[in-house]
């Protein structure tokens, strides 16, 4: 079987099936055996793992991840490439091929019947547009999660890993660090990509928390003051959760709050860390 890490063996196969990339899609292929390499040995991949991979594309990843892991499901968007990744994937009877959304497949029955529950480690190569709803929507639906290790736009791992005070420091930030610890374990330059995409990228792993790093009575409501407060990012915390249409804070609530946890009333959300949201949720939840 061709190895489609190699540029040659790409443009064969899309020139065979007379392929066009879907900018709606986000699409760009890896062509670098040594990312795909890294990916595979960052993702930690072993003979034990199911993986769930997202957007396969035409299957270059895939391949590397049929030869290290148990069992792998690819699941793509775009119908044009499901007899493509039928074709590069022929060799192995390890992967099931799901033609599907991504943000409407039921992952946690996916962990269940095909890891027993276990957690899966996840591996994709994302498209910028989408990269968010993704992440968070694998760990907001609190499936079983061993690790994500994702290829993404070096403007948002950069963002995944960002702590207060900084202007990459947002809502993605903070459930990314809620959740997991963020490491950038590989810089990829555009020329790895066909076609070449106008950034870099970088391949960033989450590695999931056994325990939540902070201690919150109610996550959803957390995440509600921390998306308000970014919302408007000029503006004070306490007038950003006052014009928060989804919460029933008033600004005195959220001021006597801040005075309790010593911060002036006129701090800014991106002032706070993980543990000053969680508080401020636990202060407001009471």
């Amino acid at each position: 079987m061709a190895t489609l890490g190699i540029p040659q063996n790409t443009i064969e196969i899309l020139q065979k099936y007379n392929f066009r990339f879907q900018k709606k899609f986000g699409q760009n292929f890896l062509i670098d055996t040594h990312v795909l390499e890294r990916i595979i040995s960052e993702a930690g991949i072993t003979k034990d793992d199911f993986v769930l991979e997202i957007g396969p594309g035409i299957g270059t990843m895939t391949q590397y991840l049929c030869e290290s892991a148990r069992e792998v499901m690819a699941v793509e968007i775009d119908d044009n490439l499901i007899p493509i990744l039928a074709d590069t994937l022929s060799a192995y009877d390890n992967v099931t091929v799901v033609n599907e959304d991504i943000l409407k497949l039921d992952i946690a029955k996916v962990a269940k019947e095909h890891n027993g529950g276990k957690p899966i480690k996840v591996v994709a190569n994302l498209p910028y547009y989408i990269t968010t709803p993704i992440i968070m929507g694998l760990f907001e639906s609190h499936v079983p999660l061993e690790s994500i290790t994702v290829m993404v736009q070096k403007e948002v791992a950069d963002r995944m890993q960002s702590g207060p005070g900084t202007k990459d420091y947002g809502a993605l930030s903070l459930a990314v660090q809620f959740y997991s610890k963020a490491e950038i374990v590989a810089n990829v330059p555009a020329n790895c990509f066909m076609p070449r995409p106008n950034v870099g990228s970088a391949v960033i792993r989450l590695t999931c928390h056994a325990e939540r790093p902070v201690d919150v009575k109610d996550e959803a409501f957390m995440f509600k003051i921390i998306r308000a407060s970014f919302n408007q990012r000029r503006k004070t915390l306490q007038n950003g959760l006052n014009n928060a249409s989804n919460l029933s804070v008033n600004k005195e609530q959220v001021v006597t709050a801040l005075e309790k946890m010593g911060l002036p009333a006129t701090v800014r959300g991106e002032a706070l860390s993980l543990e000053q949201f969680a508080e401020l949720s636990n202060l407001l939840k009471a």
